[in-house]
């Protein structure tokens, strides 16, 4: 299921969503201008590597604490491919806006950035030992959508199934799915969690859109909504 709209209005300019959608594109074509082997490193410096963490924790790595945490951050700002980067920001673009308009732009910031940090802590917790760098901001996009899931469940979404046919879903219907997929993906690839071998960090999804729902209830609605386009 690929969204393409959503009708839930905003009544702010989405001005930290704007800026995470261009700061994710421009540190991608830094990527794309690298070559493999810089890229590859890049990844194993920056990218987050759970077993990292596990050995920094159990006094069995060679880490010091800021190679070990710096991760957790940069991690969310890098991406594998083009298909990765703008798949992700099509997600932040249709479901962002609207969560930054409910709690305001420096707690969508703040929101959006431990949701990413609690994703990768949930890759930690689930695939301890998980040697190969994981990147890409859909921890961080998880938690946007848990927070649209609780906030707007009767938003219409208009939703695109591969090859033809498009249908407008329940925002709660859409995401809900959304997390089932995630949530049972990450169980069945669970069994891996000691390879070396690549893939989707589906419990960093989980953990993401868990976060997201958390945040969303604990921090205050923003008082300065005004309708966008208005005066």
């Amino acid at each position: 299921m690929i969204p393409l709209r959503d009708d839930q209005p905003r009544f702010t300019v989405p001005y930290v969503n704007y800026f995470l959608i261009a700061l994710n594109l421009l540190i991608f074509l830094f990527q794309s201008a690298l070559d493999p082997e810089s890229s590859k490193i890049l990844a194993f410096q920056l990218g987050f590597i759970p077993a990292h963490v596990t050995r920094f924790i159990t006094g069995t790595g060679q880490l010091d604490l800021i190679s070990v945490l710096l991760p957790f951050l940069t991690s969310m700002f890098l991406h594998a491919s083009w298909l990765h980067v703008i798949g992700n920001m099509w997600f932040l673009w249709i479901f962002g806006d609207n969560i930054e308009d409910h709690i305001g732009h420096v707690q969508y910031l703040g929101f959006y950035l431990l949701s990413g940090i609690a994703a990768a802590a949930a890759e930690v917790l689930l695939t301890p030992h998980i040697r190969v760098p994981t990147v890409g901001a859909s921890g961080a996009i998880a938690g946007v959508l848990g927070a649209y899931f609780i906030l707007y469940p009767r938003a219409r979404v208009f939703t695109w199934f591969p090859p033809i046919f498009l249908f407008y879903l329940p925002a709660w219907v859409m995401l809900g799915w959304w997390f089932v997929v995630q949530f049972f993906s990450g169980a069945a690839t669970s069994a891996a969690s000691y390879s070396q071998a690549g893939g989707i960090a589906f419990w960093a999804h989980v953990g993401g859109f868990v976060a997201g729902i958390v945040l969303v209830k604990l921090l205050p609605a923003s008082q300065q909504r005004y309708r966008y386009g208005t005066w």
